[in-house]
């Protein structure tokens, strides 16, 4: 049997400023962190929070990995300071934080340096501050974790695929504990305009998931990172629970490099396997996180998948979406959107998928227009699930149980 996995602390940077709390009592409200047609971190200053050389040696994805594991690490009581100890020896300790892109603003920053300066000028940390597995490594660094240490690169499902990586490294028994997450942090000029080319992003810069004037995803940037242990010696250790996965799942569409299934059918088999690994019924679900990222596609299929997931209970299932109000964070989205998830279940309040004021007819879920929303569990406490779907037919869904 496998080991149960419980997530004792959360950390987060996103449109809607520093830390956890701060993400999910401001989406709860119907705050939107989207402004001039992009969800930027415009309260995060890298050196507020970092050295000089910390920053410089870094990424500003990996500055946000960094800055929402101080923060999840915190949290779970995890030892962080020079004079403390961890709670489980460091070689049991995995590091997993995913990305869509990695490094890209340095990529572009030393490539200008390259084509003005030429190559004697070109920085000799530019590979290390690109490389997508930066993040991971950093956070390994600066806190001795010494297991399974990796990034993860599936595009908009990287924070989901590294969440569910880590929850399978502890309940095989090869960690007692992980910090997992996923980091981005990719506005610049090529990324803009290569994903403007392909009618990707909404020309009108509005994020508006699963509403009849849907345009296309607004691009965002952050980082979520989630502390994870094994059930018994995070209570042996007096740890706060504050949720649990019980299910995850991934598959893969195998259609297109792009586009979604229209038909959901493999996003459905995610949902599916990850509801049943838990133990669950379709009509057990309290709460659907969506991946909802306000594209014409995207939102029809989901709805598809999650009626062919659920059935009929698909229609009285509350489901909302993070993106309408921090647009899409890539690489980090699926963690920032577990960290909501999580939170969600915590306080026990849907927030609201904020910009949904004329349904598709098409779209006729309970995407819980208007304001927040309390939740009543159906069993002892309330469930969850969390979709991250992403380009090249990457599905992940996982299931979370509120503590």
């Amino acid at each position: 049997m496998n080991r149960r996995v419980v997530i004792t602390g959360v950390g987060a940077v996103s449109p809607l400023g520093i830390g956890a709390d701060t993400l999910i009592d401001r989406w709860t409200a119907g705050e939107s962190g989207i402004s001039g047609g992009l969800g930027a971190c415009r309260e995060f200053e890298p050196l507020e929070h970092l050295t000089k050389k910390e920053a410089r040696r870094s990424d500003r994805f990996t500055q946000m990995a960094v800055v929402s594991a101080d923060e999840a690490l915190e949290l779970s009581g995890f030892g962080t300071g020079e004079d403390e100890e961890l709670p489980y020896p460091s070689e049991r300790i995995g590091c997993i934080i995913g990305t869509g892109i990695g490094g890209i603003g340095s990529l572009q920053e030393q490539d200008a340096v390259l084509r003005e300066r030429g190559p004697k000028a070109v920085s000799p940390l530019a590979v290390p501050l690109m490389m997508g597995n930066a993040a991971s490594a950093a956070v390994a660094m600066r806190f001795g974790l010494k297991g399974e240490t990796y990034g993860v690169m599936s595009a908009c499902a990287a924070g989901a695929h590294a969440i569910g990586s880590a929850t399978r490294l502890i309940e095989s028994g090869r960690a007692d504990a992980a910090v997992a997450g996923g980091a981005e942090s990719a506005m610049i000029g090529i990324a803009l305009a290569a994903f403007a080319s392909m009618g990707a992003t909404s020309p009108t810069g509005i994020s508006r998931p699963f509403d009849a004037r849907r345009d296309g995803f607004v691009m965002g940037e952050g980082a979520g990172i989630l502390v994870l242990e094994e059930a018994e010696a995070a209570e042996a250790r007096g740890a706060e629970v504050i949720g649990e996965i019980t299910g995850y799942a991934a598959t893969c569409d195998a259609s297109h490099l792009t586009a979604p299934d229209p038909a959901g059918t493999q996003s459905a088999r995610a949902i599916s396997t990850a509801i049943e690994e838990a133990g669950l019924e379709p009509g057990d679900l309290d709460y659907i996180n969506a991946h909802g990222t306000s594209t014409t596609l995207n939102d029809s299929s989901e709805t598809r998948a999650l009626k062919v997931a659920l059935g009929s209970d698909a229609y009285g299932i509350p489901i909302s979406s993070t993106k309408s109000v921090i647009g899409h964070l890539m690489g980090a989205g699926g963690a920032v959107e577990a960290v909501a998830t999580i939170l969600t279940l915590k306080q026990g309040i849907a927030p609201p998928t904020v910009g949904l004021e004329e349904p598709d007819e098409e779209l006729d879920l309970d995407y819980i227009p208007g304001e927040a929303r309390p939740l009543t569990a159906k069993n002892e406490r309330l469930t969850a699930i969390s979709n991250s779907f992403g380009f090249g037919g990457h599905n992940a869904v996982l299931c979370f149980r509120g503590a």
